[in-house]
């Protein structure tokens, strides 16, 4: 049986934990802010718009989520 890994979007966290609100976000990362609004709350997430988030922030893909493994 294989681990079962649960991943949960962060990137609310991050942003106020550096003061930055969503319109700053998406002017610095090109993404839109209804797309950033969404991120936390998505299941899904397109590709583009995590690098171009992460990017923007300095960071890496892996820091935008809580990757946590259940056996």
């Amino acid at each position: 049986m294989s681990d079962i890994i649960k991943v949960t979007p962060r990137l609310m966290a991050i942003l106020k934990e550096r003061g930055i609100t969503q319109m700053q976000l998406a002017a610095m990362s090109g993404v839109p802010q209804g797309s950033i609004s969404r991120f936390d709350r998505n299941d899904r997430h397109v590709d583009a718009h995590m690098f171009a988030i992460a990017r923007a922030l300095g960071v890496g893909v892996e820091e935008l989520f809580i990757v946590e493994n259940n056996a």
